[in-house]
């Protein structure tokens, strides 16, 4: 791709000003319309060093309204960043709806300057592609317009800029020992650079070259290239805006929009659908002493495992998910007894506030992502978008079916990173369901636990049942497996939790030595 590259583009200064009092303008407008319409925009300058990527952003945002945008610059990774994946630095930075970030070098330093440098390793590089090409499409698909320019220069023009910057004491610190090496191997760092490229220029965030050599040229050319990319998102949001409102009034003209509720083929795919949660054993049971023996060894195995895992670095993420009721709440405080709370944390998943909203719905989990050594406890987790977020019409078909893969991705990208990734389905049927519920309604210390919203769900048992089995079947991977967990007994539950989270430790340390 770069050995195509014409090297020798100018454009003369009173045309470069004649194009930029237009262009100028005209990206400050649909800044403010990407701001009006909701749409996030990110723009990622990579290229080769000294081709002028700090220039052309400060050039890039002099158009722009300083109040909507971010500029972040990215170098190696600091020692917090290391003991998470490597991309949750950078989906904690993606915008909200209606900003900008901008990236002076990205994710792909990893496939880049990391790679000639050796940091990256064979393991992690045979990832790394799948990984940053899945973020970029899930930003993509949740609405987020990506425009990635790579600046241009050749090597004689780099060695050229590089000794000018050391001639000056003021800008010398500019030039690394890294830089340089890579101007000498300058072929071989082109080589990375194109197979790069080749294996992330994509539909939905496609790579622009920017031919750098004469710096007007390059400005220009990026500037037509963002406005491009703006006014594409711009086109496709008010296009997506107009569908919407078109099928309100076609909704709001016909028939009035029933709730959804179990419909009558429900009957034959309970028949004749894959299930698991129909195969599961729910009269497993442990008496009260059997518990109580059972709970005491387990707990301490898991104290002093929770030790091993903080020494050896290995993160822990665990999802646990179910039907109301279920046991979720009693199992992780069963788990967590005995850790040391410095070490682990809970998090509960309620619905979106305004922040999670205007961002993709996977951010927030990353954002919660645990060190390396820790453990992260999810009580309801990101499957409410295939689960609750589905039933109830939160998000379209198109976003539910597409969220199995994005699921599937996250959790890949924790597990190549070395997380151990569990995640509890606690079962119940519906009989012990409606019991729980009376005897929280009985008891006031645990009237708080039950809502109005409970009691409706009920009304949809059949439709999540085959929601959950679906999910069940498309996301538990080798990587990140769903337990099924016999719950109308909450000793047996607690317990077979408690054994499954030791024997994936006591797996991984086996695995680790």
């Amino acid at each position: 791709m770069l050995e195509q590259i014409n090297l020798t583009k100018k454009l003369g200064k009173g045309e470069y000003k004649k194009r930029m009092e237009r262009l100028e303008p005209q990206l400050a407008l649909l800044q403010r319309e990407c701001k009006e319409l909701q749409i996030p925009v990110m723009i990622v300058f990579e290229g080769f060093g000294a081709a002028g990527k700090g220039v052309q952003i400060s050039n890039l945002i002099h158009a722009l309204d300083p109040r909507g945008f971010s500029v972040y610059a990215t170098g190696s990774e600091t020692e917090e960043e290391r003991m998470r994946p490597f991309l949750w630095r950078f989906w904690t930075k993606t915008p909200p709806n209606g900003r900008i970030a901008i990236f002076d070098r990205s994710w792909y330093r990893k496939v880049q300057v990391d790679r000639f440098d050796k940091i990256t390793t064979d393991y992690e590089l045979q990832y790394a592609y799948d990984e940053i090409n899945a973020f970029e499409q899930q930003l993509s698909d949740g609405g987020t317009a990506i425009l990635k320019l790579f600046l241009c220069i050749g090597k004689k023009e780099q060695k050229k800029r590089f000794e000018k910057l050391m001639s000056d004491s003021a800008s010398a610190w500019r030039v690394s020992k890294g830089d340089l090496k890579r101007n000498e191997q300058y072929e071989e760092y082109k080589r990375i650079n194109d197979e790069m490229l080749q294996k992330t220029d994509t539909d939905c965030a496609p790579w622009t070259i920017i031919e750098s050599v004469d710096r007007e040229f390059a400005t220009v050319k990026i500037y037509m290239s963002v406005i491009r990319c703006l006014t594409e998102a711009i086109e496709a949001k008010k296009k997506k805006l107009e569908q919407k409102e078109l099928q309100r009034e076609e909704n709001a003209g016909g028939e009035p929009v029933e709730v959804q509720t179990a419909p009558e083929e429900l009957l034959y795919d309970s028949v004749m659908r894959t299930s698991s949660l129909h195969s599961v054993d729910l009269s497993l049971t442990y008496k009260k002493d059997e518990y109580k023996k059972y709970l005491e060894d387990l707990q301490s195995q898991i104290e002093h495992l929770h030790g091993e895992l903080y020494r050896r670095r290995i993160p822990v993420i665990i999802g646990f998910e179910g039907w109301d009721a279920g046991g979720k709440g009693g199992a992780i405080k069963r788990l967590t007894e005995r850790m040391d709370p410095r070490g682990y944390q809970v998090n509960p998943t309620a619905a979106p506030n305004d922040l999670e909203r205007s961002h993709h719905y996977l951010w927030r989990f990353w954002n919660q992502v645990p060190k390396d050594g820790h453990v992260a406890i999810y009580d309801r987790t990101w499957y409410g978008r295939v689960m609750v977020e589905r039933i109830e019409g939160f998000c379209s078909e198109t976003e539910w079916k597409r969220a199995y893969k994005e699921i599937n991705d996250m959790e890949a990208s924790w597990a190549h990173d070395g997380a151990i990734v569990l995640k509890f389905w606690m079962q119940i049927d519906k009989d012990e369901q409606e019991r729980r519920f009376k005897e929280r309604m009985e008891d006031p210390s645990k009237q708080w636990k039950i809502t109005d919203e409970d009691w409706r769900n009920r009304e949809k048992w059949d439709l999540y049942e085959q929601a959950v089995d679906e999910m069940l079947i498309h996301t538990s991977t080798t990587y990140a497996p769903w337990i099924i967990v016999e719950g109308n007994c909450k000793y047996y539950a607690r317990i077979k939790v408690l054994r499954t989270v030791i024997d994936a430790i006591l797996k991984r340390l086996e695995d680790k030595k």
